[in-house]
């Protein structure tokens, strides 16, 4: 698959795209990107076929982090209307930046901005998603409001290095999260590579976020190919 062939297309009842298709949730992240590589990697994480790509600047300062969002938008909005091409771009525990910015989604975590906080600030067009790391979390995920949010994660499925912090939830909340026939999409996130989706889709999972397996890869974008053809067909 490759960003021209990017299956997000359609809106849903409330207006802002349909996630249904969105097989992988590409981050952008400044802890594995240095600046000079900025805008090259993100090129290559839409060539390899990213539903969505999320700008994750946990270090940065409010303004650092608006100007490395700027630096992409025109790989997301080419003289289009904001909101009008696909993948979609995403930041990740930034309200205010995501509300200035037509067509740009939001992610939040647990200990972020509440969702129903969050979706007011940031209005009713644009896309919400949201961190669980147990099956209580994504119950209450799957319960919230339809126009609230429209996505969450569950994870990190395995030990990370991007939140070394944070306690792995393993293989079998996932297949309780799967088993569970939720609504809404949702993601496995947190330590999967190449070697390792094997078995996260083997519990049932078909939308998966990966970091650092693809921003180190040799070719980031085959990195991305490779993980989809490994997700099957939806």
């Amino acid at each position: 698959m490759t960003a021209s062939a990017n299956p997000i297309r359609d809106v849903n009842a409330a207006g802002r795209p349909n996630l249904g298709g969105a097989r992988f949730y590409a981050i952008l992240d400044t802890a594995y990107v240095p600046r000079h590589n900025w805008m090259r990697m993100c090129q290559a994480l839409i060539e390899g076929g990213a539903s969505l790509v999320q700008v994750r600047a946990k270090n940065e300062t409010s303004g650092e982090r608006e100007d490395l969002l700027r630096q992409v938008l025109p790989l997301f909005f080419k003289g289009e209307s904001p909101g009008a091409t696909r993948p979609l771009l995403m930041v990740n525990d930034d309200v205010g930046l995501c509300a200035r910015y037509p067509g740009v989604g939001l992610h939040v975590g647990q200990e972020d901005t509440p969702p129903e906080e969050a979706r007011k600030r940031i209005g009713p067009h644009k896309i919400l998603g949201l961190s669980t790391h147990s099956f209580e979390q994504a119950t209450r995920a799957e319960r919230l409001p339809h126009e609230l949010i429209d996505y969450f994660c569950v994870g990190p499925v395995f030990p990370t290095q991007t939140k070394p912090d944070y306690v792995p939830v393993g293989l079998e909340l996932v297949r309780e999260v799967a088993g569970s026939n939720p609504r809404l999409p949702w993601f496995a996130i947190g330590g999967i590579t190449r070697a390792n989706v094997h078995s996260v889709v083997t519990g049932g999972v078909r939308r998966v976020v990966v970091v650092s397996d693809v921003l180190k890869a040799a070719s980031p974008a085959q990195a991305i190919r490779d993980l989809l053809a490994s997700l099957g067909p939806e």
